[in-house]
Protein backbone atom coordinates (compact mmCIF):
# COMPACT_ATOMS: atom_id res chain seq x y z
CA UNK A 1 0.00 0.00 0.00
CA UNK A 2 1.58 3.34 -0.88
CA UNK A 3 2.21 6.34 1.80
CA UNK A 4 -0.66 8.75 1.40
CA UNK A 5 0.33 12.23 -0.02
CA UNK A 6 0.55 15.20 2.47
CA UNK A 7 0.20 18.97 1.61
CA UNK A 8 3.39 21.34 1.64
CA UNK A 9 3.08 22.93 5.61
CA UNK A 10 3.44 26.43 3.59
CA UNK A 11 0.18 25.64 1.82
CA UNK A 12 -1.73 24.98 4.25
CA UNK A 13 -4.61 27.44 4.82
CA UNK A 14 -6.40 28.60 7.76
CA UNK A 15 -9.63 28.56 6.00
CA UNK A 16 -9.14 24.88 5.15
CA UNK A 17 -7.90 24.22 8.57
CA UNK A 18 -10.84 25.68 10.45
CA UNK A 19 -13.50 24.20 7.56
CA UNK A 20 -12.19 20.65 8.65
CA UNK A 21 -12.36 21.28 12.22
CA UNK A 22 -16.06 22.27 11.83
CA UNK A 23 -17.53 18.73 11.77
CA UNK A 24 -17.90 17.49 15.37
CA UNK A 25 -16.64 14.10 14.28
CA UNK A 26 -13.30 15.30 12.69
CA UNK A 27 -12.86 17.18 15.53
CA UNK A 28 -13.13 14.43 18.22
CA UNK A 29 -10.53 12.92 16.27
CA UNK A 30 -8.07 16.12 16.63
CA UNK A 31 -8.87 15.78 20.32
CA UNK A 32 -8.23 12.52 20.66
CA UNK A 33 -4.99 12.91 18.97
CA UNK A 34 -3.94 15.76 20.86
CA UNK A 35 -2.24 13.58 23.43
CA UNK A 36 0.24 13.80 21.04
CA UNK A 37 0.43 9.85 20.42
CA UNK A 38 -0.23 8.25 16.97
CA UNK A 39 -3.00 5.74 17.08
CA UNK A 40 -4.45 3.49 14.35
CA UNK A 41 -7.73 3.57 12.41
CA UNK A 42 -9.14 1.21 14.56
CA UNK A 43 -8.59 2.39 18.08
CA UNK A 44 -11.21 5.14 17.56
CA UNK A 45 -14.64 4.42 19.38
CA UNK A 46 -16.80 6.65 16.82
CA UNK A 47 -20.46 6.55 16.22
CA UNK A 48 -18.95 6.16 12.44
CA UNK A 49 -19.14 2.95 9.76
CA UNK A 50 -14.96 2.47 9.15
CA UNK A 51 -15.94 4.19 5.49
CA UNK A 52 -17.19 7.71 6.97
CA UNK A 53 -14.30 7.40 9.75
CA UNK A 54 -12.04 7.24 6.55
CA UNK A 55 -13.34 9.83 4.58
CA UNK A 56 -12.99 12.66 7.98
CA UNK A 57 -8.97 11.65 8.49
CA UNK A 58 -8.73 12.12 4.94
CA UNK A 59 -10.23 15.61 5.03
CA UNK A 60 -8.13 15.86 8.10
CA UNK A 61 -4.90 15.20 6.15
CA UNK A 62 -5.65 17.15 3.41
CA UNK A 63 -6.44 20.22 5.51
CA UNK A 64 -2.83 19.48 6.69
CA UNK A 65 -3.90 18.69 10.21
CA UNK A 66 -3.03 14.95 10.34
CA UNK A 67 -0.27 13.01 9.06
CA UNK A 68 -0.94 9.80 7.93
CA UNK A 69 1.65 6.24 7.29
CA UNK A 70 0.97 2.68 6.00
CA UNK A 71 2.61 -0.44 7.94
CA UNK A 72 1.95 -2.89 6.34
CA UNK A 73 -1.76 -3.58 6.39
CA UNK A 74 -2.25 -1.03 9.44
CA UNK A 75 -2.54 2.83 9.00
CA UNK A 76 -0.68 5.05 11.60
CA UNK A 77 -2.82 8.81 12.11
CA UNK A 78 -1.46 11.65 14.21
CA UNK A 79 -1.46 15.30 14.38
CA UNK A 80 1.18 16.97 12.45
CA UNK A 81 3.45 18.75 14.00
CA UNK A 82 4.73 21.26 12.22
CA UNK A 83 0.90 22.71 11.98
CA UNK A 84 1.81 24.16 15.56
CA UNK A 85 4.45 25.88 13.39
CA UNK A 86 2.48 27.60 11.29
CA UNK A 87 -0.57 28.37 13.51
CA UNK A 88 1.12 28.50 17.17
CA UNK A 89 -1.55 27.56 20.02
CA UNK A 90 -4.30 27.19 17.08
CA UNK A 91 -5.29 23.54 17.89
CA UNK A 92 -4.70 23.52 21.62
CA UNK A 93 -7.36 26.59 21.47
CA UNK A 94 -9.93 25.02 18.82
CA UNK A 95 -9.80 22.25 21.60
CA UNK A 96 -10.16 24.18 24.83
CA UNK A 97 -12.94 25.94 23.31
CA UNK A 98 -14.57 23.27 22.34
CA UNK A 99 -14.56 21.26 25.33
CA UNK A 100 -17.50 20.85 27.25
CA UNK A 101 -17.60 23.52 30.55
CA UNK A 102 -16.78 21.48 33.67
CA UNK A 103 -18.97 21.35 36.42
CA UNK A 104 -19.14 21.55 39.79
Amino acid sequence: MRQPDHPAIDTVQLTEVLAALADPVRLSLVATLADGGARTCGEFDLPVAKSTLSHHMKVLREAGILTSRVEGTRCFVALRPELEDRFPGLLGRILALAAPPLTG
